[in-house]
């Protein structure tokens, strides 16, 4: 059995590992990224291919090495379709959006981190973690032979529901262990080439299944290369789904004559930030600490942050001669500081959808200012007015009901927001200030009848 001493181990080469690995590789530090696929098929993941706020991205790996990955910069908005109203509503998008290529930008962080000094090793599962008091490394099977990795810390970067969180011992700690298999969504795409541009070229395009629990997806790599895919929550039959997106393929004249080249699945979180991503010697980022805007499954641009947190903290925690919690607790507050708080936020209107029936809410969708549901789409929160603004907004009295409650659960996001914004500088505070989270939740639950996520 081979052993590798390492200052950091990563387990997984996604965005979130990448950018981890590049920020301590650039800091001198030993870095060994652990990915179970192999050289030539690393990097191919399963995503919607949107891109958003790349233009902000950590500086570890320079934006110049993500362009050849770009395929359509053209995106500006999103259109959701609805089609029990036989209408569609497009919402602008703030900030710079584009569709990529995945699998070459998958190549294309792997290179950058490379280039900032991390080593690789392909082929590799990961089996268990070591642990003494604390995790101190990793057992692993790369290319069929037993390997072992030592190191000051371990950074989850394996996805959603990552086996590691089965065999960390969190015991005594404040890493959040308050995750189930409802809260994720499992998701599935096929890149679908067309003869003919489709007139939809500069937009995201969205589509509720014929169940509340899933949507459909079109967005365009290029004019004529289209990544399509759905999501669904994992309680749904998913081979029913997928028929959907085959039946709704199937009956849009711009597909027709289409040729599949990739199909792949994936899971992927729909619920808040875990609370806590920090254990001694460990610490989870991007969809393995629930990353992901849970209202559009983004997480890219969260995970590339998330990263490069966790990295920095290593650093800091590494330098000082300590691992613990409260050595990488500003991880966690970065995390909130800067995008947590707003995923959190608007989780509370993923528990919200829950609560109503798909028509209603379609009816609502094509009712609202487009542009203030943008806001609250990418926000987390979002100045819809006073109820009576509201009131004249709605074009269908119908939908009256639905929109007060919508406006009274803003007001809860709003705090949950707030609550967020003021996560503890150090773990002494947590346990208090997950109290007061609770009882937010509980007002959230009590307003819009939905079973509780959490």
């Amino acid at each position: 059995m081979s052993t590798h001493e390492v200052d950091v181990a990563v387990v997984g080469a996604g965005t979130a590992g990448c950018y981890a690995a590049a920020r301590l590789a650039e800091t001198g530090h030993d870095v060994v990224v652990a990915e179970r696929k192999s050289e030539s098929e690393a990097g191919h993941i399963a995503c919607g291919d949107a891109l958003k706020g790349a233009d902000s991205f950590p500086e570890a790996i320079p934006k110049s090495q993500l362009e050849p990955a770009i395929t359509n910069p053209g995106v500006d908005h999103g259109r959701f379709e609805i089609p029990q109203l036989d209408t569609a509503v497009d919402i602008p998008v703030p900030g710079e959006l584009a569709v990529v290529d995945r699998w070459e930008y998958g190549r294309r962080i792997i290179e950058g981190a490379t280039d900032a000094g991390a080593e690789f090793h392909y082929d590799t599962v990961v089996q268990d973690v070591r642990q003494n008091g604390r995790v101190t490394g990793l057992e692993a099977t790369r290319k069929g032979e037993p390997v072992t990795y030592d190191a000051e810390l371990v950074i989850d970067a394996a996805g959603a529901l990552s086996l590691l969180q089965d065999k960390v011992d969190f015991d005594g700690t404040t890493f959040d262990t308050n995750v189930t298999y409802s809260q994720f969504c499992s998701a599935y795409r096929e890149i679908v080439t067309v003869e003919e541009p489709v007139p939809w070229e500069d937009a995201l395009v969205f589509k509720p299944t014929e169940r509340a629990a899933g949507y459909l997806w079109y967005f365009p790599r290029s004019p004529t290369e289209i990544n399509v895919g759905l999501g669904y929550q994992m309680t749904e039959e998913p081979m029913q789904l997928v028929e959907d997106l085959k039946r709704d393929l199937r009956s849009r004249p711009e597909f027709e004559g289409a040729t599949v080249t990739d199909k792949l699945g994936a899971a992927l979180p729909t619920r808040r930030p875990y609370d806590s991503a920090v254990a001694p010697g460990y610490v989870a980022v991007g969809d393995a600490a629930g990353h992901v805007n849970p209202t559009t499954g983004g997480g890219i641009a969260g995970a590339a942050y998330a990263g490069t947190y966790a990295a920095e903290a290593a650093i800091d925690a590494i330098a000082d001669g300590s691992v613990g919690e409260a050595d990488l607790w500003e991880y966690n507050r970065r995390v909130m500081d800067h995008f947590g708080a707003r995923y959190a936020a608007l989780d509370v209107y993923n528990i919200f959808t829950t609560a109503y029936d798909v028509d209603d809410l379609m009816g609502l969708l094509a009712a609202l200012p487009v542009r203030k549901l943008s806001e609250a789409l990418y926000s987390g929160s979002a100045s819809l007015g006073l109820w009576p603004k509201l009131k004249t907004a709605v074009r269908s009295v119908g939908h009256w009901d639905t929109i007060y409650d919508l406006y009274r659960t803003k007001q809860l996001a709003d705090d949950v927001l707030a609550h967020y914004e003021a996560y503890p500088s150090d773990p002494g505070d947590f346990p208090a200030w997950q109290a007061r989270r609770d009882e937010l939740l509980d007002r959230v639950y009590a307003r819009t009848g939905a079973e509780p996520k959490y």
